[in-house]
This record gives structure tokens, C-alpha cells and sequence, in this order.
């Protein structure tokens, strides 16, 4: 019996690892294919058809390369820190609901838990910085430890509105809450800051000022090579993946799709045979069907935030880093204090405080 859930939960685990660094692989083609479109130019277009081999071709590349190590670094955390970053970087995916029920672990504090791993992952590149002995490396891993710590902020404040509309910490409670509306709409100022707080949480251009390459080569990654830097790149994008879905279950209603009212709104426009409408609603109704619907609703909400992440790192120059600072703590902290000050009165005025809040 133990070895069965054992290995049950490794199947789990397997089941969800996989696809997100397939996913993450993709990820990088599609930013590089995306990116050269704006430009005008083909991007990758050799390794495979369309250049779809592209990212495991450099993947072999970079786990073939002979690993040079700084002879004055601190060795034990200069390879710990990538590890940690990436274990960090993967582990919110274990609370992710990619349809009701369908997670690893669906408990009542996954909005906290999500918090408390991705500002976990702080110490990996803080670590890495440091223990490489290198000034670059050093001002890089200062800088980017300033800006998760600032950003971190604003992230858990927009989060706390969504928490008052709700009344609950579970994800899943969030996403079927938006079955009426998605938070989006009448939260969109605080869904445009949690956005800006979601590019600059995950060191992605104009924020990208830990590794700006005009002043500090890579930042705090410069001294680390083959194997490891591999570690750093799936870890970022996949805090680029992780951060897309939760922008989705947040304000654009997560895996919520309504099929069926969709479906008869495009048999009516469409002017299709309307008595096929029960047997569509029983196709739609097979847990299997509605499953795959659930993670593919998903699934396009979060490609369609990961297409704006790059769409904003080829319209956008980078900013300097102070600006980067006053921009956080006196603009966008402002606007989210007079937010939590204005929600929470107009939910009192109009007595909609969540039940088990207003308990408190």
C-alpha cells in the first residue's frame, strides 16, 4: 500500500514536471520566433521544421560544455544557488488547479504558499551572486534582490483585493468566484499593476536590470556556464510560465470557460440545427471532454500573458535602476494603498463582504 502511493505521487509529480519544462522549452522559441517577427527578421528556423528543435539543440549545447568554475568562489553555494532558484521555480506549480480538483495539492493556503516559494527563489540569486566573487555577478544579485523584495510588495498587495472579493486563500475558491465576472474588469487598474509587478518579479525586460548586459555583462549570473546556467535559464522561464497562470486564475478566471451558453450563442448566430444542442451538451458533459477543455481554457489564457511579456520586451527600452525604485514605492504603491482603503468601504456600503470575512 505505501509503495503504491508512493509511487502514485511520483507519477503526480512526473505528470506535471514534464509538461511545464516542455512547456518552458517552447516558451524560449516562441520569444525568439515572436521577438524576430517584430523586427523583421526569421529567428530560428534551421534545427527542426519551423526551427522547432531550436531550444533542446541549445539545451545539448550548453550540457555538452566543459564547466568552468571561479577558482576564488565560495564552490558550495555558487552551484547551490541555480539549484535552489530552479527547485524554487517549480514548486509553485504543485497548487496550480488546471480544472476543479485537478492539482497536486489543493489546499486552503495556495495563494500564500505561491507567495512564500516565489520569494524564496530571492536566495538562490542572492546566493549565486555572491559566492561567485565577481563585482558583476555581486551588483547584479544586489539588484535583483532589491527589486523581487520591492515588487514582492506590490504582488501581495494586488493579491489582498482579490482576497477581499473572495474570502478565501484556496485558488480554486478564487477561479469558480468568477463565474459571474472576471476580477479583471472591475479590478483592471490593479490587474494592469499586477502585471507591471509580474514583469518586474521575474527580472524580464524593461526590468530587467540584474542582468543588463550594457553594465553588468549578464549580472548575477556572469561566472556561471553549461550545466548550470541551464538551471537559471529553465528557472526564469518557468517563473515566467507560473506567473502568467496565476495572472489567469486570478483576474481572468482560470481554467472558467462557459461552453454551453458559447455553444448556443454560436448555433443562434450562426443559424445551425438547434436540436443537436442536447447532444453537444452531453459531449460537452463527459468528465474527460470537459477536463481537456478545462486545461486548454487555461492553457490559452496563460499563452495569450506570456505573448504580452514578450509583446512589452520588444516595445520597451530598459529603465535606469533608480528609476525602477521610485517607480515601484511612489507610484505604484500609492495606487494600491488607495485601493485597499477604497475596496473594502464600497463592500461594506454595499453589505457584499464575503461570509467569511465579515465573521471576523
Amino acid at each position: 500500500m505505501l509503495y503504491s502511493q508512493t509511487l502514485f505521487s511520483v507519477l503526480e509529480v512526473l505528470l506535471i514536471t514534464v509538461p511545464v519544462l516542455l512547456t518552458v522549452a517552447y516558451v524560449t522559441i516562441a520569444e525568439r520566433k515572436t521577438m524576430a517577427s517584430m523586427q523583421r527578421r526569421l529567428g530560428p528556423n534551421i534545427v527542426g521544421y519551423w526551427g522547432l528543435l531550436q531550444a533542446f539543440a541549445d539545451a545539448l549545447k550548453l550540457l555538452l560544455k566543459e564547466y568552468v568554475a571561479p577558482t576564488q568562489a565560495n564552490l558550495v553555494l555558487f552551484f547551490l544557488g541555480p539549484i535552489i532558484t530552479l527547485i524554487f521555480s517549480l514548486l509553485g506549480f504543485a497548487v496550480v488547479p488546471y480544472g476543479p480538483g485537478l492539482a497536486i495539492s489543493d489546499f486552503n493556503l495556495g495563494i500564500l504558499y505561491m507567495l512564500a516559494v516565489s520569494s524564496l527563489s530571492t536566495y538562490g540569486i542572492l546566493l549565486a551572486g555572491w559566492s561567485a566573487n565577481s563585482k558583476y555577478a555581486f551588483l547584479g544579485s544586489l539588484r535583483s534582490t532589491a527589486q523581487l523584495i520591492s515588487y514582492e510588495l506590490i504582488l501581495s498587495s494586488a493579491i489582498l483585493l482579490v482576497i477581499l472579493l473572495t474570502g478565501s486563500l484556496n485558488l480554486t475558491v478564487n477561479i469558480e468566484a468568477q463565474r459571474a465576472i472576471w476580477f479583471a474588469i472591475p479590478l483592471f487598474p490593479i490587474f494592469i499593476i499586477f502585471f507591471i509587478g509580474s514583469v518586474a518579479e521575474t527580472n524580464r525586460a524593461p526590468f530587467d536590470l540584474a542582468e543588463a548586459e550594457s553594465e553588468l555583462v549578464s549580472g548575477f549570473m556572469t561566472e556561471h556556464a553549461a550545466v548550470i546556467f541551464v538551471f537559471f535559464f529553465l528557472a526564469e522561464y518557468a517563473s515566467i510560465v507560473l506567473i502568467c497562470i496565476l495572472n489567469s486564475i486570478l483576474f481572468l478566471g482560470g481554467y472558467i470557460f462557459n461552453f454551453i451558453p458559447m455553444l448556443n450563442i454560436i448555433i443562434e448566430l450562426f443559424d445551425l440545427d438547434y436540436s443537436n444542442i442536447i447532444s453537444y451538451e452531453t459531449y460537452f458533459s463527459n468528465p474527460l471532454v470537459e477536463g481537456l477543455l478545462y486545461g486548454l481554457t487555461l492553457g490559452i489564457k496563460s499563452c495569450i500573458m506570456i505573448f504580452t511579456f514578450i509583446w512589452v520586451r520588444a516595445s520597451f527600452p530598459r529603465i535606469r535602476f533608480d528609476q525602477l525604485m521610485s517607480f515601484c514605492w511612489t507610484v505604484l504603491l500609492p495606487i494600491v494603498i488607495a485601493f485597499i482603503i477604497l475596496v473594502p468601504c464600497i463592500l461594506y456600503s454595499f453589505e457584499i463582504i464575503p461570509s467569511n470575512l465579515a465573521l471576523l
